[in-house]
């Protein structure tokens, strides 16, 4: 059937007016991630505008480039690996699927995923040069593909990122994971420091004011290999029954409601959001929120005490701190709280306010309710009663948030369900990409066929059998949707609330 005449038919037979999770009110911002970094746009506004201007100048160079001069430093850059790390972990570390790399643009190591820093620095003196070399020629580098390995690099600032993977993931999505990692970054200097400690001194070893921070950017980069929010651009809730979200929210709010310069009150669960609160005009991004949830669940300080923890959320306010109150309601029930705030002298006033929230959900049972949800297994395509879907994503473009059912055979192993995110990774890039964005794809492989839809309200990832016809899955995608619908009040948050 052809792609146009199965749109066609997909579209006859499906309600496209189901846009479960649709709101006409959002608490986060919309901006979808490819947006932001199809076009390697930099860390601010001034250089993003010069990148715009000269969008012709970005290339990609090929290994069989005909620059020698390129192809030397590349190799040069191959042979550095092998040289300088320690030789009996060396097959280890040349195994790995990805790795990342910061340096300065005066080539001094900031970071590296795997091994020291110091073991690499002629690796990284090597990626400064090669970034060097094309901007000597007026361009700017974005990727070396050299066999089944690609040389991602981005220039933010005064910082270089560059991956060197061996995966499926396009450019534009290994460059959404590098900007990742520099907001990262930024979430704990700001980018006015940043920027301030370079233009004071180039040579200045970044690592002095991250020490103890790379444990966030470790867990950063192992959450963006599991969790689909991320190349989504979108959140996913906690699931409750919406008389108990609603109950929550509005403790929060009589609670915190007359405190002077609260921004932000948010409840997460599992990685998940129990309820946001905001100021009225102000919204969060997901690209923040994510961050918000790598701190929470990279740090197990906070389940042991109440910490009062400065925050940079670059897509807020990137050369200002946040100060969060960051604590777990209680011993019997882990959902964390943090209350942010511009005021940096209220500490007691947040912790006050967080033991009254605490006692009130006590009373009212929503503490035993999110424990309930949290402690659940998360329900199967087969229990919904479509076991022709093995699984989905489904995101609601509106609202910048998704659902998707638990793992179920044959992905039941983490081997499995990298694959399998992987393919959803490597469908979004093709409904996406700048070149030649595409609405509807259905594609058989060997072991599954996979469905990807997007249309102005929503997008979904769909995975079935490999035998499964068009009619069927149209059927199944169908029903799915419905079911999605009926439940979108204890799967989203569809009227966000505001103190």
């Amino acid at each position: 059937m052809a792609t146009k005449k199965f749109e066609n038919v997909i579209s006859d037979n499906m309600d496209c007016e189901i846009r479960p999770g649709a709101s006409s009110e959002t608490m986060l911002v919309t901006t979808e991630n490819y947006e932001d970094y199809e076009g390697m746009t930099s860390g601010n506004k001034n250089e993003a505008q010069s990148n715009e201007q000269s969008t012709n100048k970005i290339k990609t160079l090929e290994k069989d480039s005909k620059d020698n001069s390129c192809e030397d430093i590349t190799q040069q850059l191959g042979q550095n690996c092998i040289e300088t790390i320690d030789p009996l972990r060396c097959k280890v570390w040349l195994s790995r699927k990805k790795h990342i790399f910061v340096l300065s643009q005066a080539g001094k190591p900031i970071y590296s995923r795997y091994s020291s820093e110091d073991k690499l620095v002629t690796v990284m003196g090597v990626m400064q040069a090669l970034v060097s070399f094309v901007q000597a020629s007026d361009d700017m580098i974005r990727s070396v593909h050299a066999g089944d390995t690609c040389f991602v690099f981005a220039t933010k600032g005064p910082l270089i990122l560059v991956a060197v993977s061996k995966t499926l993931e396009s450019v534009s999505q290994v460059v959404l994971q590098l900007t990742y990692v520099y907001n990262q970054i930024l979430s704990v200097l700001t980018q006015k420091q940043l920027t301030k400690v370079y233009d004071q001194r180039r040579n200045f070893d970044l690592r002095r004011l991250l020490t103890g921070s790379e444990r966030l950017i470790d867990h950063l980069l192992n959450f963006m290999d599991r969790e689909p929010a991320f190349f989504l651009g979108a959140v996913k809730c906690l699931p409750l029954l919406p008389s108990i979200r609603d109950l929550i929210t509005q403790t929060i709010i009589q609670i915190c409601g007359k405190i002077k310069d609260l921004v932000f009150a948010i409840l997460l669960a599992n990685n998940q959001l129990v309820t946001l609160v905001r100021m009225k005009k102000c919204f969060i991004h997901p690209a923040d929120l994510h961050l918000i949830q790598n701190l929470v669940s990279s740090s197990e300080s906070f389940k042991t005490a109440e910490s009062w923890t400065p925050i940079c959320l670059p897509k807020f306010d990137a050369n200002g701190f946040m100060h969060g109150h960051v604590s777990y309601l209680s011993e019997d029930c882990q959902a964390c709280l943090l209350l942010l705030t511009v005021d940096r002298d209220v500490f007691f006033t947040l912790s006050e306010a967080k033991k009254k929230i605490m006692e009130k959900l006590r009373r009212t049972n929503c503490l035993e309710a999110i424990n309930e949800s949290m402690n659940k297994m998360s329900i199967t395509t087969v229990e919904i009663g479509l076991p022709e879907i093995r699984h989905i994503l489904y995101k609601c473009r509106t609202t910048a948030q998704f659902w998707s059912p638990g793992f179920q055979p044959p992905y039941n192993s983490d081997e499995e369900i990298e694959r399998l995110l992987g393919s959803y990774q490597c469908l979004h890039h093709r409904l996406h990409t700048s070149s030649r964005p595409l609405k509807l794809i259905f594609q058989q492989f060997d072991k599954e066929t996979m469905l990807a839809w997007v249309t102005s309200g929503f997008e979904l990832y769909a995975t079935f059998g490999p035998l499964v016809t068009k009619p069927d899955a149209i059927n199944a995608i169908s029903k799915m949707l419905k079911w999605i619908k009926k439940e979108e009040e204890r799967l989203f948050i569809l009227n966000p609330p505001t103190f």
